[in-house]
């Protein structure tokens, strides 16, 4: 049987890529393997750097990307994983995540969400999961937003991160 020993999950603060980050987490577990949780915000893109830029330059309080990176490491090793690291990084995350960072991290799986929180520019030129699996050096697994029960909540963590940065 195959076992996976570095998962790589991209996060962007979307309920999509939560549902992704929890799924994530069970492989991992169920796997014994390190998971490295990402976060690209895409410069390139006016729409994603305009929410970041003043969050990158308020270093009193840490960044909203970082926030999100810190709940989710905290949720992961929560949860009993042991070998978990976070990446914040400024790129495309349809290039920087399959041909930078994968191989950065020897990532054996990369987990996204199908969709996230930039609707706009998916639906113009494409979207990061879809550019992942056809540029990853290694097995992808795009979970489906479809699947997201009525009844499935955010955690209390990334509530309070919204509720934070979305005043």
């Amino acid at each position: 049987m195959h076992y996976y020993k570095n998962i790589l999950i991209a996060v962007d603060g979307s309920q999509e890529a939560e549902w992704a980050f929890n799924k994530a987490v069970d492989i991992a577990h169920r796997n014994s393997a390190k998971l490295t949780i990402a976060n690209i915000v895409d410069s390139r893109t006016f729409s994603s750097y305009e929410g970041y830029a003043a969050k990158f330059t308020d270093k009193t309080e840490g960044s909203f990307g970082e926030d999100l990176l810190d709940g989710y490491k905290k949720i992961a090793q929560d949860a009993g994983l042991n070998d978990v690291e976070t990446r914040l990084d400024n790129g495309s995350p349809k290039t920087y995540i399959p041909k930078v960072l994968a191989k950065e991290i020897n990532a054996d799986l990369i987990i996204s969400g199908s969709s996230g929180l930039n609707a706009v520019e998916r639906m113009i030129v494409g979207s990061v999961s879809e550019a992942i699996v056809r540029y990853a050096p290694c097995d992808t697994l795009v979970i489906r937003s479809e699947q997201i029960p009525e009844d499935f909540e955010p955690t209390v963590a990334t509530k309070e991160l919204h509720d934070k940065y979305n005043k």
